[in-house]
């Protein structure tokens, strides 16, 4: 990918990307796109969003039902990317002792069985209605609906500059790893090569084609 790199307050290395007037015409749709879509889905789910808001504090109370975090975005710009809570309100704090049974390689955390998400978390995350919130940050123009998903402050710091690359794009609710039938098996240096792949591949066919397979894995309930 032709890019040069400056660094970021943050010293995370930013992305200058040579764009082709073909690249613009794509990317100024994409986010008219976007806002489009995301706004449609919120006024449609809006009663699943407002159902989902009540019965997590119910389920599990001593927090609200909204999930704040810190994420990279494009040319490492931290954001503060939204979700409904999946997880006990300790779910940070206990992190740290769950560390030694991480199931990825690489920076990313995750186990099979995380004892810290709770009994309706579960229903949220196997039909990925947890990121739903995920739309305002697309509507203000942190996120896209398509494109590498946000990482983490602490990951992105282990990042070799092959890996940085990602940072080059605004990060997406859906990308090609997350439509993979064993997403959490994938190893940690194909997921980056497969958000790389998706910068080189990116259009319109493409992110149609991720879209439509996203929403057949959410009604399948293949999500985690």
């Amino acid at each position: 990918m032709d890019s040069s790199k400056k660094e970021t307050p943050e010293g995370i290395p930013s992305c200058s990307v040579k764009i082709s007037q073909k690249k613009k015409v794509y990317l100024f749709f994409k986010r008219f796109q976007d806002i489009f879509f995301s706004a449609l889905a919120l006024l449609i789910l809006s009663p699943l969003i407002l159902v989902v808001a009540i019965i997590i504090p119910l389920d599990s109370p001593g927090a609200g039902p909204f999930f704040p975090q810190r994420r990279i975005g494009k040319n490492g710009k931290e954001f503060k990317m939204y979700k409904f809570r999946s997880m006990y309100p300790d779910a940070e704090k206990r992190l740290a002792e769950l560390k030694g049974k991480n199931e990825m390689d690489g920076p990313a955390f995750k186990i099979e069985h995380d004892p810290r998400i709770t009994r309706f978390g579960k229903v949220l995350r196997k039909y990925n209605i947890d990121e739903l919130p995920q739309l305002i940050n697309i509507i203000k123009g942190e996120m896209s609906i398509v494109g590498p998903r946000p990482a983490l402050p602490n990951e992105v710091k282990k990042y070799t500059d092959y890996e940085k690359q990602r940072l080059c794009v605004t990060p997406g609710l859906s990308c090609y790893w997350q439509i993979e039938p064993n997403r959490n098996k994938i190893k940690f240096s194909d997921w980056m090569k497969m958000d790389i792949q998706y910068i080189e591949d990116q259009s319109f066919l493409v992110d149609w084609k991720i879209i439509f397979k996203s929403i057949i894995g959410c009604l399948k309930g293949s999500g985690v």
